[in-house]
């Protein structure tokens, strides 16, 4: 394995009993790079990041973070990563400062340095005015800033965050996001699970885990190139089961799925398709029926990849 990488492995995999929850995961990360981990719950994402931060052993395979063994020199790298897991331990009873204090005592920084350290990350995470204020009392998109703060407060080379916006607000989730844009600047390697397709599109690549194997892996644009059979189209109509029913209907529809309260279709030819799927929602009867040629997204990528993997099983 080359420790050039920032993170590499090679057939890790993970079994619980007779259940295997990742199965031969063989991925390259490069310094430097904004990694997305995708893929639905239960799908090997945490159990992954979890063997590559040596919280969990493999059961078989191999696996290097910032060139160290992930079996055999865990605590060099619990040393030289920063980790923020889905329930980051955050002191509900410490104030903001108190909280940063702490995870500067767990991490050995001097005293000497710790003020302009500590400094420097309320700067960071934009906690300006609120040192003082009782953790308990933050909403949950200043928790995750101080939780990012507090994971970063060592200067990692490395950091891993395991689904870091969930059940926050988007205005949140993208200043969030800005702060990983900035640390990636710096040169930091950010390796990032998320269930949200429109966050992924700005990492440099992602790999999209399911049922523990890594289905895909590429950046966002060529994904969608190589995994969509098709152009898409976006449909409205109610009932939106009614709409669903009679766009699969229809010549040249490949895949039919919903998105949230709209359906997107994976069509052969856009131009010929779309005209006829209006027509043909009109005619069934659909109510305020809407059809438009769009770009797709990563959420198309999953749905196709993952209506060929159901395919093959």
């Amino acid at each position: 394995m080359n420790s050039a990488y920032a993170v590499e492995t090679e057939n890790l995999t993970r079994r619980f009993g007779e259940f295997v929850a990742v199965d031969n995961v063989t991925l390259k990360v490069a310094p430097g790079e904004v990694f997305g981990f995708l893929g639905p719950n239960g799908s090997g994402k945490t159990t992954t990041i979890r063997m590559l931060c040596g919280l969990l052993a493999p059961s078989q395979g191999a696996g290097r973070v910032l060139g160290f063994d992930i079996g055999r020199e865990s605590e060099a790298i619990k040393a030289r990563i920063g980790y923020m897991s889905q329930k980051f331990s955050l002191y509900a009873d410490l104030t903001v400062r108190e909280n940063l204090a702490f995870y500067a005592d767990v991490y050995g920084i001097a005293r000497a340095e710790r003020g302009t350290r500590l400094a420097s990350l309320i700067d960071m995470a934009g906690l300006h005015g609120r040192e003082r204020e009782l953790t308990a009392n933050l909403s949950g998109g200043w928790k995750q800033r101080l939780a990012l703060a507090c994971a970063i407060v060592h200067q990692p080379r490395m950091l891993f965050l395991d689904e870091p916006t969930g059940g926050v607000d988007p205005e949140a989730r993208r200043a969030f996001w800005e702060l990983i844009y900035e640390l990636a600047q710096q040169g930091v390697t950010v390796f990032v699970t998320t269930h949200y397709m429109d966050e992924a599109e700005h990492c440099n690549r992602i790999g999209l885990m399911y049922g523990g194997r890594l289905v895909a892996l590429d950046t966002p644009a060529a994904l969608k190139r190589s995994t969509i059979d098709g152009e898409v189209l976006e449909i409205e109509g109610v009932p939106q089961d009614q709409a669903r029913d009679v766009a699969a209907a229809q010549p040249g529809v490949r895949e039919v799925a919903p998105h949230g309260a709209r359906l997107h279709a994976i069509v052969d030819d856009a131009a010929l398709r779309g005209p006829q799927l209006a027509a043909a929602l009109g005619t069934a009867g659909v109510a305020e029926a809407r059809v438009e040629q769009i770009e797709p997204s990563l959420e198309d990528v999953f749905v196709a990849l993952v209506a060929g993997k159901a395919a093959e099983s």
